[in-house]
């Protein structure tokens, strides 16, 4: 059987992608990329004898590519937690979904495989800035404080490296970067083995150094937007960069707002709930509750956007 893997270049598929192959060996085609490209299932080219794994990648975002395939007799199995729309039922599709804020793919394949590669979950965890749920892994699996940090600032490295526009903005690619971290089950021996691990994290470093230095261009005691330049280092940290102001005061947004050279916006967003729901109202928008962002957004749409960032309540829900 032809095995096709088809995954988010982001910790969270890698570390996905990892977990699986590490517990069901295959030798499958690779199909990734980096951080944006989302409609990955539409380069697929299937057969009837076809098992297709996706990982980390909407599937409202790949519907009429999954249909495709479907319709050509291959088997699908899908993990992720992002907005997923209606599910299609069909006897050859196998959906793992759960978009719940506190999960990420990773933690949904550490439960389909019982906690078997459970380190990787932790790394990927921290690389998509879920915090608490990956100290809640860690303290599951007994990890000592050093360990714990050496796999934060490995899921983080992960995360960084999958940003960019093209791959001349990234340090590796991350269909080669999966090739050299899937010859270790042991996260903490990848990180002290691999030198690509050392040069992500320096570079990481002073990219975000960069990004401090710039001023928001509009802050209040909710929210606040900052705007960033079509520079490499500015291309490479977006989503670090937007990741780390959340953890820094998780209850207030933050929209990262970057011009690209054809004059549309990339912009992250980050959020307590809803970020998901305001990206979607953009074309090429979507993500997850408290992390989404959109591709491309138009520039005669840019202020609109703006206005609707500030305009929406970020506080979070109350306790009941």
């Amino acid at each position: 059987m032809r095995h096709i893997d088809v995954f988010n270049g982001d910790a969270d598929g890698l570390c996905a992608l990892h977990q699986l192959r590490l517990a069901e060996p295959a030798d499958a085609e690779l199909v990734t990329g980096l951080k944006r490209e989302i409609e990955l299932l539409a380069r697929v080219r299937a057969c009837a004898d076809c098992a297709v794994t996706v990982l980390d990648i909407s599937l409202d975002r790949n519907r009429a590519a999954l249909e495709r395939l479907l319709a050509e007799g291959a088997r699908v199995r899908w993990f992720d937690h992002h907005y997923a729309g209606d599910v299609p039922a069909h006897p050859r599709l196998e959906a793992h979904i759960d978009c719940s804020p506190s999960t990420c793919t990773s933690i949904l394949v550490d439960r389909h495989l019982g906690g078997r590669f459970r380190r990787w979950a932790v790394v990927a965890a921290f690389g998509d800035s879920l915090r608490g749920p990956a100290l809640e892994l860690a303290a599951a699996l007994g990890l000592d404080e050093t360990r714990i940090e050496t796999l934060r600032a490995l899921g983080e490295a992960l995360n960084y490296n999958a940003y960019g526009e093209t791959e001349a903005d990234v340090l590796i690619h991350p269909r080669a970067l999966y090739r050299v971290l899937h010859a270790y089950e042991d996260p903490v021996d990848f990180a002290a083995r691999e030198p690509i691990v050392a040069a992500l994290i320096d570079r990481c470093r002073a990219d975000l150094a960069a990004a401090r230095a710039v001023a928001p261009a509009y802050a209040d005691e909710r929210c606040a937007l900052y705007r960033l330049p079509d520079e490499p280092w500015a291309r490479r940290v977006h989503g670090t960069f937007a990741h780390r102001l959340a953890s820094d005061d998780p209850k207030r947004a933050y929209a990262v707002v970057r011009v690209r050279a054809d004059r549309t916006f990339s912009v992250s967003v980050r959020a307590p709930r809803g970020a998901d729901a305001l990206c979607r109202r953009f074309p090429n928008g979507g993500g997850r509750a408290t992390a989404a962002g959109i591709d491309g957004l138009p520039a005669e749409r840019l202020e609109e956007f703006v206005r609707s960032f500030r305009a929406l309540d970020w506080c979070e829900e109350p306790s009941r």
